[in-house]
């Protein structure tokens, strides 16, 4: 595989992965748990929030990208729900850190950017193409 599919590749797979981050994170908005204890541990028998994710993406050795999906910084935020069977004596439970509108770009960025790299990874088909029929 030429270096311009292997790039185009790893851009596409990076896009790919962006984007199911993306739709576990939304999917997952609204999963609340039990709020953690001042050390972090949830109150045993407790169900635990989703844990928000994020993409982190770095140029790899050699051309393209290398992506790592991590837990979101906080994961949790604290959130008013009294009805919630698991709420604190204040009536707050921990709701994923996911911004809903941080999503929606996410998905539109990998959506734009699979696009861009389906389109050079034609490019770079045409061009090998064209010089294989001049070499003919």
């Amino acid at each position: 595989m030429s270096s311009i599919s292997a790039i185009a590749v790893s851009g596409m797979n990076a896009a790919a992965q962006r984007l199911d981050v993306a739709a576990s994170n939304v999917a997952n908005a609204f999963t609340t748990g039990a709020l953690p204890a001042a050390n972090g541990a949830v109150p045993a028998g407790e169900p635990q929030a989703y844990t928000a994710l994020q993409v982190d993406q770095a140029a790899a050795a050699g051309g393209g990208t290398q992506v790592t999906v991590t837990a979101a910084n906080p994961s949790y935020v604290a959130a008013y729900s009294p009805q919630d069977p698991f709420a604190n004596q204040d009536g707050l439970v921990a709701a994923p850190n996911v911004d809903m509108s941080q999503e929606v770009v996410g998905q539109m960025i990998a959506s734009y950017s699979f696009s861009a790299n389906a389109a050079m990874l034609k490019a770079g088909d045409r061009m090998t193409t064209t010089l294989l029929d001049t070499l003919a």
